[in-house]
């Protein structure tokens, strides 16, 4: 606004245009992240046995022992790289 015509008051200074921390890039690979760790979730859940007195073998099976686990740590390192990665955009900035 310019209720005065001195030039100390004038907002006179070029603005930089607005972009976003991450691209397109990035958040492709961090989708990429999320899925694995959900299914890393997702392979963890059941195994339980319906009768608190009958023990079922089925919580110690290798999905969910070893697979599960190891997808859920893989999704973490890809979201690591997702936020560490660094692309230039299409302006080369």
């Amino acid at each position: 606004m310019n209720f005065f015509n001195e030039p100390h008051l004038q907002d006179n200074t070029p603005k930089e245009k607005q972009t976003f921390v991450f691209t397109k890039y990035n958040y492709k690979w961090m989708f990429i992240g999320i899925g694995f760790i959900a299914l890393g979730y997702l392979l963890m859940m059941g195994g339980g046995s319906d009768d608190p007195n009958v023990f079922n073998p089925e919580i110690y099976s290798w999905r969910r022992i070893r697979l599960a686990p190891a997808l859920v740590l893989v999704g973490l390192g890809i979201q690591v790289y997702a936020i560490l990665t660094w692309r230039k955009g299409k302006d080369g900035k």
